[in-house]
């Protein structure tokens, strides 16, 4: 028996839209592990509502009165676990994202009054401590010394299989922004000696800027401080990989612990700093 065009045509539709039901769209920035939680909101009962945020950071309610109330409790629960800005994704099912405003959210920045004034840390609107470092030639520089750009500062080693793994995305991302002066990727090493670190980088093709922590070894536990002084590695990055964003005045716009599946997500969130920060 000879099938028609119009049992495959048909049959091409079904298979399509089993597909897409059994893949929907994923919210930005969730890792893997997490998709499957958005999945769960989806078979929720409404009211329901799922939020998210930059860097990953999500939350989730159903069976609630009403859809306000679902959109609500969903974001206290996602800004329960971050920093950053919290945004409604979906409410009963519907998709409310907005992408234009997705990528806005690392701001508003400081301006110069503002940025003088704020203290010494690491958590949003700090401005960050002033490691002092070396760059790949040697020469001694510091955090401090590079305002006037945007900061992608990433602490990282080779001991560690998360950090290893990310890499390669992490330099897809430095590649999409070479056209941008005014943004410094800034990789520390941690742990380990600074040939250690730039050894493997070169084996592994990348080319990722690297910067000298002044790190000895594994039980070298600090970073030094440029007006002397340290600071424990902990107190900065409680654990490996750790990355921070720095706006152009020095202040932390974004931070995240852990590895990045798809680090080309925060190219726009890059490019947007960079335009609208240190003005």
């Amino acid at each position: 028996m000879t099938l028609s065009k119009d049992y495959w045509l048909g049959a091409w539709a079904l298979l399509a839209a089993a597909t897409a039901f059994a893949a929907p769209a994923m919210p930005p920035h969730l890792q893997p592990a997490d998709q499957l939680d958005y999945r769960d909101y989806l078979e929720a009962p409404d009211h329901r509502a799922f939020a998210i945020a930059p860097g990953g950071a999500w939350g989730w309610s159903a069976g609630e009165p009403s859809a306000e109330a679902a959109e609500a409790k969903a974001l206290g629960d996602c800004s329960g676990h971050t920093e950053q800005q919290c945004v409604a994704y979906a409410v009963d099912g519907r998709v409310v994202f907005d992408q234009k405003a997705w990528t806005t959210l690392w701001g508003p920045y400081a301006d110069a009054r503002s940025a003088r004034n704020r203290r010494s840390g690491t958590t949003r609107g700090d401005r960050f401590p002033d490691l002092a470092l070396s760059d790949a030639k040697g020469k001694p520089t510091s955090v401090a010394s590079l305002a006037g750009k945007v900061v992608f500062l990433h602490f990282w080693g080779t001991w560690c299989p998360p950090c290893r793994r990310e890499l390669p995305e992490l330099n897809r991302l430095h590649a999409a922004m070479a056209d941008r002066a005014d943004v410094a990727f800034v990789l520390v090493q941690v742990r380990e000696k600074f040939q250690v670190a730039r050894g493997w980088l070169r084996r592994e093709g990348l080319s990722l800027p690297l910067y000298d922590s002044g790190a000895l070894g594994e039980q070298d536990t600090a970073f030094r401080l440029a007006g002397g002084g340290s600071i424990a590695d902990r107190r900065v990055a409680s654990r490996f990989p750790t990355t921070y964003v720095l706006d152009k005045r020095g202040l932390v716009v974004f931070s995240h612990v852990g590895p990045v599946a798809d680090w080309r997500q925060f190219e726009p969130f890059l490019r947007h700093t960079a335009g609208g920060s240190g003005k």
